[in-house]
């Protein structure tokens, strides 16, 4: 009986206090009409009657904008008060492989026929999906802010059914562009070797001649009108350092050689738009990164630098070639060298050499056709047995607009990967992809 006494009594004050908070807003209502009344009544007893329109003071007006407005029009925006763009594309890809490839979901190179012989495979994933936004604003008439932020479901340590995110882009971006200077803070893409062939192969030629990923990094890009049709845009970057820690000493666990270096790698590009011989202007690019890792169980330090050049001529309105190509060491993390940055026996940098060229025909009404070669050819000598000596990648893709959002694609390559002493492995790729834009 004490229990329903005690409930009924904190029932009652709850009543007691709704009823309270009804009467006094329906009271403050009557408040306002009263006074929207006499507001009105007024004015219009101030005129003739043949005549009478209301005109109301500033104070007036003011007073009954206070008075209609809403709640809602005092609330913040659900997403922000800056402008949000939501981009992306949702796409399934099924793939078949007449040897077994590394490492399956897409192929980065061709594993040795030593122990996998014309091995096959199917695959079929849509952790490709890609989902980003922007946002733009504020702008002060001369400075310019801006963000982005991007993700893919291709993180590592997922299963197939239960993928993992992959942050892809998060940056903010100060631009002057009076001044042609812009700032970026935040991860994107490297600033040298920028280009990438339209493959529907996700690694875009990674390890089979197109170096260069996506890691933290402050940039300074400012460019220079030298003429009504010649303009020159400079790059500089400091960036994080993404070590290769295959060279560890197992007594003492993983170490940070990247982090442990105590210093940011450097990277710069310079590239130059001009016409020459298309129809559009052509960007020839030059560019390279330095940077260092530190050893410590090995005491060692181990540079990383690449020399690049890039090449974008559109020839006339259905056929664009571009290309990239490289010299360097030390570039696993930079998808150069078949992914191997250490000699695994020696400790010592990899060298590589290589690049890609690719060339897009159409649209035509709603096809459009990608074809391209890529080659990623390690020095042989820096590399120890059963390590990657050659990557080669040829790939060609038509891809059929259904309508502006979405495309379906079809794509055959084949990869060749050689191997120190080893057999060579061959793999001939179909694969077949569904791509939904938005």
């Amino acid at each position: 009986m004490l229990l329903v006494f005690v409930l009924t009594s904190f029932c009652k004050a709850d009543l007691a206090q709704e009823n309270a908070e009804l009467r006094k807003r329906v009271e403050s209502l009557e408040e306002q009409m009263e006074e929207l009344k006499a507001l009105v009544l007024g004015t219009a007893k101030a005129k003739p009657a043949k005549t009478a329109r209301m005109e109301l003071s500033d104070a007036d007006l003011k007073r009954l904008s206070e008075m209609v407005r809403t709640d809602s029009q005092t609330k913040k925006p659900v997403l922000s008060k800056l402008d949000v763009e939501l981009y992306g594309y949702i796409k399934m890809d099924a793939s078949y492989d007449d040897s077994r490839t590394n490492p399956g979901n897409f192929v980065v190179w061709a594993d040795s026929e030593n122990t996998t012989k014309n091995d096959d495979e199917f695959s079929m994933t849509a952790n490709q999906t890609r989902l980003g936004f922007k946002v733009n604003g504020p702008d002060d008439g001369n400075m310019k802010t801006s963000g982005r932020a991007e993700i893919d479901f291709y993180g590592s340590g997922g299963t197939e059914n239960k993928a993992k995110l992959q942050l892809r882009h998060a940056y903010m971006k100060l631009d002057w562009p009076a001044d042609d200077v812009s700032i970026i803070a935040g991860q994107t893409s490297d600033v040298f070797s920028p280009l990438n062939p339209s493959t529907l192969n996700y690694t875009v030629l990674w390890d089979a001649g197109n170096i260069g990923y996506r890691r933290p990094q402050i940039r300074l890009t400012k460019g220079f009108d030298l003429d009504d049709e010649t303009h020159l845009e400079t790059a500089i970057a400091v960036a994080r350092t993404i070590g290769d820690d295959e060279f560890v000493d197992v007594t003492t666990g993983n170490e940070q050689s990247g982090e442990d270096s105590g210093f940011p790698t450097l990277q710069g590009r310079a590239g130059l738009t001009f016409p020459m011989f298309g129809y559009k202007p052509t960007t020839l690019g030059v560019s390279g990164h330095w940077g260092e890792e530190d050893y410590d169980t090995a005491s060692k330090e181990v540079e990383s630098w690449s020399v690049n050049a890039d090449l974008v001529q559109p020839v006339n309105e259905w056929l664009t070639i571009k290309g990239e190509a490289f010299l360097g060491e030390n570039l696993d993390t930079y998808f150069g060298g078949i992914g191997q940055g250490l000699n695994t026996a020696t400790g010592e940098a990899v060298k590589s050499k290589g690049g890609w060229i690719a060339a897009t025909l159409g649209p035509w009404e709603k096809t459009k056709y990608n074809f391209g070669i890529g080659i990623d050819d390690v020095k042989e000598g820096t590399i120890a047995d059963n390590q990657r000596a050659l990557n080669r990648s040829i790939f060609g893709n038509v891809v059929y607009s259904l309508n502006e959002n979405t495309d379906l694609g079809f794509e055959i390559s084949h990869w060749h990967t050689e191997w120190k002493g080893q057999k060579d492995a061959d793999a001939l790729r179909a694969q077949m992809s569904f791509i939904y834009k938005f």
